[in-house]
């Protein structure tokens, strides 16, 4: 066998590609081609293992953009709390007939103030459904307030019944401050930047939304005369 047919017999069994002839019984015998294999290994090996290319250290820029722990809003949460039981002990006092006004109305008012305190402890245990509550309890508050203030106007109401309309406000205070607070936990902070509006070194900027693509408009099929 010739040098140069073990060697492409090598070069091929190197690239894991079928080897036309058996070059192990040349090699064994030929100095100069076991010098060449061992060459071409070396060789491969560089080619393959590479040292990885160098990248910036990040890890103090991400660490300054992360906000610090809030402790997951305990205040407001527990503050919320405190309110859907007093809520709830409101309704059940309704319920039971301790509250003033007819049993049927009792009933329903109570029926309410119990949903209202249930949502609102709901919140306070899983602050990420205080946002689907929202738009229905601020609609509920402000009619409230609307309809309690005409009759308190008119002498139709006292001062001491339209204090347990506090706990409900109070409520939907806390139940938006718990819902800005969980919307707003892990977001990171602004890319600090100079005066003159460039980036100062060790903060990172906001890489821009990738763009979406284009949707792909419909093409009719030829067919019959058509094609072609």
């Amino acid at each position: 066998m010739r040098c140069e047919d073990c060697r492409e017999a090598l070069s091929a069994r190197l690239d894991g590609e079928a080897e036309p002839v058996s070059p192990d019984e040349h090699l064994a015998s030929c100095a100069d081609c076991r010098e060449w294999l061992a060459g071409a290994e070396r060789l491969r090996r560089t080619m393959l293992l590479r040292p990885a290319p160098a990248v910036p250290d990040l890890t103090a820029a991400i660490l300054e953009r992360t906000p610090a722990p809030s402790g997951e809003g305990w205040g407001l949460r527990i503050a919320l709390t405190a309110v859907a039981i007093a809520q709830l002990g409101l309704a059940f006092a309704e319920l039971l007939g301790t509250a003033h006004g007819g049993i049927h109305l009792g009933h329903e008012s109570g029926a309410w103030n119990l949903a209202v305190g249930i949502g609102l402890l709901t919140a306070a245990l899983r602050p990420g459904t205080a946002g689907g509550q929202l738009p229905l309890l601020t609609g509920f508050v402000g009619v409230l307030l609307a309809l309690s203030a005409g009759d308190l106007a008119a002498g139709q109401v006292t001062l001491s019944r339209l204090a347990t309309h506090v706990l409900v406000v109070l409520g939907l205070a806390l139940l938006y401050a718990v819902h800005r607070a969980h919307r707003d936990r892990g977001a990171p902070l602004p890319a600090a930047t100079a005066d003159d509006g460039t980036v100062t070194p060790g903060s990172t900027v906001d890489a821009p939304p990738p763009a979406r693509p284009r949707a792909r408009g419909f093409r009719r099929q030829a067919h019959g005369r058509h094609v072609a």
